[in-house]
């Protein structure tokens, strides 16, 4: 079936093709909203509310980018609102947790890890969280999703020389950022 044919089956509340959309699209939003919340039980229910709001607002598509991007956008703006709205987490959760001492092996710090790594990880998730929105966005997408810069353009709205910029920006200043770091702690 191809993606105009999930769409218009979809907006003609065809079960199975509703089927169809979470079977194909449900790990790329899980990813997603996981990559920003670090959380996999928010991450399972802010995947639930991006595909009601695909089922609520189907009609409303137009079809001018792919439906993965406009996935990805919705997965975005779930996600955003929700470390907005809660604060619980950072864009890294597991900063939080180690950082309270309450820090347990989870399926993204494997146990064996040394402290040395734990402590590397919470300098770069500390220097990434510092970016400005914009800049965390763009390279979140582009470094941990692996999306492509005109992907990321149709998501954030913005110009791919836009989405180039604001990459470029946030690896100067996570340079900096981290250089400064070490520069201070090495010493």
């Amino acid at each position: 079936m191809s993606e105009q044919e999930l769409i218009d089956a979809i907006k003609r509340q065809d079960p199975h093709a509703y089927r169809s959309l979470i079977d194909q699209y449900q790990p790329l939003v899980l990813n997603t909203c996981y990559s920003f919340v670090q959380s996999e039980d928010d991450a399972k229910d802010l995947t639930q509310e991006v595909f009601i709001e695909v089922i609520r607002s189907i009609k409303k598509f137009r079809g001018e980018s792919k439906i993965s991007t406009w996935l990805y956008r919705m997965a975005v703006n779930r996600s955003l609102n929700h470390i907005k709205k809660y604060k619980r987490r950072s864009l890294f959760g597991e900063v939080e947790e180690i950082n309270k001492g309450d820090f347990t092996a989870s399926d993204s710090f494997n146990a064996d890890k040394s402290i040395e790594d734990q402590e590397r990880s919470k300098v770069l998730f500390d220097a990434i969280n510092s970016l400005k929105k914009n800049q965390r966005i763009a390279f979140t997408l582009h470094k941990v999703e692996g999306v492509s810069y005109a992907e990321i353009a149709e998501i954030m709205n913005i110009t791919t020389y836009s989405v180039e910029s604001l990459i470029y920006r946030a690896k100067s200043n996570l340079q900096k950022k981290l250089l400064s770091y070490y520069q201070k702690n090495m010493q």
